[in-house]
């Protein structure tokens, strides 16, 4: 446990920090299955406007610092070749 008051602050800090990246992360995940799961039903109308909701949520991760740029660039570039391969 932390002795000093910096110390217990940065411990809070800390906790409301990775509450919130938990909960950005979880809604980016959300919606990449989302573009997945419309992608396994073989519906391209589907799966493309899944997409067109999960690329801003995607990049907003990375103005966030929640994940690197090319991460998303890969997530972005293998959703939309499954998309096309429908």
């Amino acid at each position: 446990m932390a002795n000093s008051a910096q110390a217990r602050k940065r411990a809070r800090q800390a906790n409301k920090r990775h509450s919130r990246n938990q909960a950005q992360r979880s809604e980016m995940r959300t919606h990449i299955k989302n573009v997945a799961k419309a992608i396994a039903t073989g519906s391209k109308d589907a799966a493309t406007e899944a997409y067109k909701l999960a690329v801003p949520v995607i990049d907003s991760s990375v103005s966030k610092g929640l994940i690197h740029k090319n991460k998303a660039a890969r997530h972005k570039s293998r959703l939309n070749v499954q998309i096309k391969a429908l």
